[in-house]
């Protein structure tokens, strides 16, 4: 199914093959067409004008690639011209995404929406799709999957529009967020869907780092809704745009995963790992 290159375009302009361009260039209508080719992306957020873990990104738009093409990808002229672009752009807080082609580099503001404060405190609604993805870990853009998505964000549930949704498998087990992994914490323990069921965030090796801290380490496992413990058990979300995110609903179903203390444990050792890999970049770069 047939999808534009570009998608949440924010900003003054955009870089698409090394130049750059306006918003208002008549380019901009013409990459936002639908197109019949392979599109592969990645967003990654910019904290004080650092790319955040840009090398795993790159890393996994290599494999990406590799898992269906093949063909060269210079991760190095990438990260240049990442870094050139929100230099040029003022980009101190936000997100950029880097769209590849075999012919083509694009990379552009993404206008994805950053929670407020407000959210982690109380935690996120969030709305139940079934939908059983293929290939999950290549990250390519699925114009049969984007459409039903974006569909599914426009209903609202009980509790209004949802943030972000919690895919469930044929089984009607939850195993991953629409643009998030989602962890479960149950009696002490966090768990995740296996590997081959899910896209590997880069967030969530993040997490990973963050659990080993907190001297804890992550279970397989997945569990219908209805076989969770609303009182007791949590969840939560991670990913490059908003970080850790307690979910508080998941249509009907309330958690209160924003109170859970091994959420909040995960989640301030997280952020200490992340200040941590800001100000070494900051130094490397001499920013």
């Amino acid at each position: 199914m047939a999808y534009p290159l570009m998608e949440h375009l924010s900003g003054r302009g955009f870089l698409y093959c090394g130049k750059y361009y306006r918003v208002s260039s008549e380019l901009t209508e013409s990459l936002q067409k639908p197109v019949d080719i392979r599109i592969y992306y990645e967003t990654i957020r910019v904290k004080e004008g650092i790319l955040l873990f840009a090398e795993d990104h790159l890393a996994r738009l290599v494999n990406s690639v590799k898992g269906l093409e093949n063909f060269p990808v210079d991760t190095s002229r990438i990260l240049t011209e990442a870094y050139s672009f929100i230099d040029l752009e003022g980009v101190k807080d936000g997100s950029i995404r880097i769209v590849l082609t075999k012919e083509s580099l694009l990379i552009h503001i993404a206008d994805i929406a950053i929670p407020g404060s407000e959210l982690f405190e109380k935690g996120i609604n969030t709305s139940l799709l079934n939908w059983e993805r293929k290939t999950p870990n290549l990250k390519i853009f699925r114009g049969d999957y984007k459409t039903r998505v974006n569909e599914k964000f426009r209903e609202e549930n009980s509790h209004g529009l949802p943030f972000e949704l919690v895919l469930s498998d044929n089984e009607g087990r939850l195993y991953e967020g629409s643009m998030s992994n989602l962890f479960v914490i149950r009696d002490g323990q966090v768990y995740s869907a296996p590997d081959e069921k899910i896209l590997i965030g880069i967030t969530r090796k993040r997490v990973m780092e963050a659990l080993k801290r907190s001297g804890l380490e992550l279970k397989t496992g997945m569990f219908r809704p209805e076989e969770l413990d609303t009182s007791k058990d949590a969840i939560f979300v991670s990913s490059t745009p908003f970080d850790i995110l307690p979910v508080r609903y998941i249509d009907d179903y309330e958690f209160a995963s924003a109170d859970n203390e091994v959420l909040k444990m995960i989640s301030k050792m997280y952020l200490g790992y992340t200040s941590e890999y800001i100000d070494a970049n900051k130094r490397a770069l001499n920013r």
